[in-house]
């Protein structure tokens, strides 16, 4: 069959299963949003308001799915503005595949008008991109670029393809039935370049990681976001529950275990719990599992865990030794590993260990003990109180943020959306979209701080154009609170350039997009509010005035072992 490059990119779409593709037309990409219009009934295109909202809603519907995420941008701005977005999957390993547009071959190199190099500027946040000069290759490279996308550590990967490039014609051969690789991902005939292949530990190596855990006296889990990936958390909970390992997990290791649990210590890091950050510490084997040793984890290399064994188990060789030295590591996909190494561990009951975890855990910071109108542990604790454990929450980065890891008890994976290795403020607006549109039985909440909804509010746009039935909730203290927090520990108040005082009117801007607006200064405010909200199943925000020096506590000072915390001012 005959087809133009645009034609083939719809197709090889198809092929891999996309449904949904999200993005902004431009004139380089015009020949492939022709296509798209064309074919309606077999790919849903999502408008958003941005090529950044658009990236992150494709990162959205990937981390709230498992799917590969889509994204189209015309060239010049369109795809520089994917910038961010991109590197926010790259930073979190979310499967992202970015299609942009370019100039026509014989205009690249000559700063043609909304000419880039987008593949120069995108190398080190990709896993791999492409310019593709040839359409007779354009087929077989589009199903690369979702294996890569897929296999392994997963990550982004960006197609940049020239504007004649798509309107050329070449013979497209459809894949051969039932063959495809081991991602899911759909191969053609021909072969194919490049199939990222996953370690597999021996034998050896399996028993010996089940040697240090069964010999450990103190043993804790340190958990991370590829457990989520890897769909192993069924397999976390039967190891730490046959052996009574303490758990504690990551920023992006939030879902992986029941917050509810038993054994659950809570988040780890500078805002970690007490029970967290002490176990790691006083623990005589660290189980790290599909995490990265991220500086906001272990603070200071030299003062993290020193009397402890280090065990990492993670998919990635390149994080293993990279921040910390291991006594021990698995390489390989973390589900095969457990599904290997549980065997091989003895049962094990409650020990003093546990019981001084146990102690540990009974710590709250007493400013969360404090009376105030209206704070962030409320709202939390109302919004799972009535949706319950399937909603969808995301947030932009900062204190609302922060607290919404401390106070919001997941218990199911893919259910807490954040950007954690970037903090990118003004991703959750769009990854929202994505999540919703990927879940459309699913309630999604966005928690946002003031901050950061400014910088992608225009996505108000989408949500109601489409009528998606998002909860926003701005916890508005009127500053970056973070940053104003860092300047009240360590800058002696001295507030440079932190205060928001010069609006918008968030109730105000909701209603100018056709959004139903609320306030709320108090708890019962903030109840109503949001019962209302629920009842009528459509677009709402909810501004919610909270004090402007309240704090994100535990912290670790920059530097200092993570035991030792700041536990209140």
């Amino acid at each position: 069959m005959n087809y133009t490059g645009a034609r083939i990119v719809i197709e090889c779409l198809v092929e891999q299963g996309v449904d949904t593709v999200f993005g902004y037309p431009g004139g380089a990409i015009l020949n492939i949003y022709d296509e798209l219009y064309k074919h309606k009934d077999r790919i849903r295109h999502i408008l958003t308001a941005h090529e950044q909202g658009a990236a992150h809603a494709a990162d959205g519907y990937s981390r709230s799915t498992g799917k590969t995420g889509v994204v189209l941008a015309t060239s010049g701005p369109g795809a520089t503005n994917l910038v961010t977005g991109i590197a926010t999957a790259y930073m979190d390993s979310v499967p992202v595949v970015a299609i942009t547009c370019n100039v026509g071959c014989s205009l690249l190199g000559k700063d043609s008008f909304q000419e880039v190099d987008i593949t120069g500027i995108t190398m080190p946040i990709t896993k791999h991109n492409y310019i593709v000069r040839d359409v007779n290759q354009l087929a077989d490279t589009i199903r690369e670029a979702f294996i890569i996308a897929q296999s392994g550590r997963p990550g982004p990967v960006l197609i940049d393809i020239p504007k004649d490039v798509t309107a050329a014609v070449a013979d497209y051969e459809p894949p051969v039935v039932g063959f495809a690789s081991e991602t899911g991902a759909v191969l053609a005939r021909a072969s194919i370049r490049r199939v990222t292949r996953e370690a597999v530990p021996s034998d050896e190596e399996i028993a010996a990681a089940a040697d240090m855990i069964n010999a450990s006296v103190r043993p804790f889990l340190y958990v991370g976001g590829g457990v989520i990936i890897s769909d192993a958390c069924g397999e976390l909970k039967t190891l730490a529950e046959k052996m009574n390992i303490p758990v504690s997990v990551t920023l992006m290791g939030k879902s992986a275990f029941p917050a509810n649990h038993p054994l659950c210590c809570g988040m780890i890091g500078m805002h970690g719990t007490k029970a967290a950050n002490t176990g790691a510490n006083k623990s005589d084997l660290i189980i790290a599992v599909g995490a990265r040793f991220s500086d906001r984890v272990i603070s200071d290399p030299a003062k993290f865990a020193k009397n402890s064994k280090i065990l990492h188990i993670d998919i990635d060789p390149a994080e293993i030794n990279k921040n910390i030295p291991t006594c021990g590591a698995l390489v390989g996909n973390i589900k095969d590993v457990f599904n290997r190494l549980i065997p091989l561990l003895k049962p094990r009951a409650e020990s003093a260990w546990n019981q001084q975890i146990n102690e540990w855990k009974k710590h709250i910071p007493p400013m969360y003990s404090k009376k105030t109108k209206l704070h962030p542990r409320f709202v939390c604790e109302k919004i799972h109180d009535m949706l319950g454990d399937d909603t969808i929450i995301t947030t932009e980065v900062g204190q609302h943020q922060m607290w919404t890891a401390q106070f919001y008890p997941f218990t199911k994976p893919r259910t807490f959306l954040t950007s954690g290795g970037l903090g990118t403020m003004g991703f959750g607006t769009g990854a929202a979209i994505g999540a919703r549109i990927a879940n459309p039985e699913s309630r999604v909440v966005h928690i946002a701080g003031d901050g950061s909804f400014r910088m992608n509010c225009n996505e108000l746009a989408t949500i109601s154009h489409y009528q998606l039935p998002i909860i926003i909730i701005v916890v508005n203290n009127g500053v970056l609170g973070m940053v104003r927090q860092w300047q009240n520990l360590f800058y002696d108040k001295r507030y440079s350039e932190t205060t928001l005082d010069f609006g918008p009117d968030f109730v105000k801007l909701a209603e100018a997009y056709n959004i139903a607006g609320y306030r709320a200064a108090t708890e019962a405010e903030f109840a109503a509010a949001f019962e209302k909200a629920v009842e009528q199943n459509k677009p709402a925000v909810i501004d919610c005035y909270m004090d402007i020096d309240e704090m994100v506590l535990p912290m670790v000072p920059a530097g200092k072992p993570i035991d030792e915390l700041l536990l209140d001012i």
